[in-house]
């Protein structure tokens, strides 16, 4: 019997796993056998993380988290987790190797894919032009010419905030009006920066080492040209990953675990989420990892008073 089991291995889970461990509470963190690390695992240089002025790579923070979290004694389990019974009394988690375990209390960290456009060569160019983080990767490209594709307000969002760097921003948008805010609409259409490609999407990346541009279609007509770029920044939308437990757990109407106001508490008792599978709004690697603090902290709260 384990007094908590995370799932999830991001900034969150981890950051749970290093609070928990700390606490004697001898965490399992499983972690996933191809996800491992998160989405920072895609990343190539991370800048804005405290505590790393030089700034490192993705992979390489995910790795001293990992250390750190193994340090205080945390037990990781490098599988996938395929099916979880919440109930409010002792929880039940089985992994794709055929393990069960039996748990007092349960951290979610299990995050939010980004959504891609499922293009050829989309992965392999990522973090070699491609983004899906305007504040992670936006100083990247200070006076270069790039493309945000998107309609919604965080698409309006991202491509005002990369005018700060970029001399020219492209919005792509497949239709001819945007689905986001009048008031995010409205900054971007006045932005001198910004100029609107509408009822268009990309039909292929150009580019070897790193992307060089994209080759647009018109959804009226099928015409095709070829645009330069030196980056683009994909804004389509996040998926949370909660199938393994959206038909126990409450979630909000964006489909992300809800939790009671600013802590990690889901609607049933002994289970807590965090990270961005709870956010669908900051998405960085600090705030999950904050969240992961959070979690911890009330799991161990939640535990001493179950005694």
């Amino acid at each position: 019997m384990h007094d908590v089991i995370i799932i999830g291995s991001g900034p969150a889970g981890y950051t749970a796993a290093i609070y928990t461990a700390r606490a004697g509470l001898k965490p399992l963190l499983i972690a996933s056998s191809v996800e491992a690390g998160g989405e920072l695992m895609k990343t190539t240089e991370v800048e804005n993380y405290p505590g790393f002025p030089e700034g490192l790579m993705g992979p390489d923070l995910m790795a001293n988290f990992q250390a750190q979290a193994e340090r205080f004694g945390t037990e990781i389990l490098m599988d996938d987790v395929v099916e979880v019974d919440l109930k409010p009394t002792i929880k039940i988690v089985k992994t794709g190797n055929g393990k069960t375990f039996e748990t007092r209390s349960v951290i979610l960290a299990t995050g939010a894919a980004y959504r891609e456009l499922g293009l050829p060569r989309e992965k392999e160019l990522s973090g070699h032009g491609v983004s899906w983080c305007a504040t992670c990767d936006g100083f990247f490209f200070r006076q270069k010419t790039i493309a945000v594709v998107g309609g919604g307000d965080s698409a309006m969002e991202e491509a005002n905030f990369l005018t700060r760097f970029a001399d020219k921003v492209y919005l792509i948008h497949r239709r001819d009006s945007f689905k986001a805010s009048k008031i995010m609409q409205e900054r971007a259409l006045a932005n001198p920066k910004i100029e609107v490609i509408w009822n268009t999407e990309i039909s292929q990346l150009h580019g070897e080492a790193k992307l060089t541009g994209v080759k647009l279609r018109n959804t009226v007509d099928s015409t095709t040209k070829d645009l330069e770029l030196d980056g683009l920044f994909i804004a389509v939308g996040n998926d949370p990953r909660v199938w393994l437990v959206e038909n126990q757990l409450e979630l909000s109407p964006e489909k992300f675990i809800k939790v009671d106001g600013r802590s990690s508490r889901t609607s049933i008792s002994g289970v807590f989420a965090c990270g961005d599978v709870i956010d669908p709004t900051y998405r960085q690697a600090i705030t999950a990892a904050g969240s992961g603090c959070v979690a911890a902290l009330d799991a161990e709260h939640y535990l001493q008073d179950a005694h």
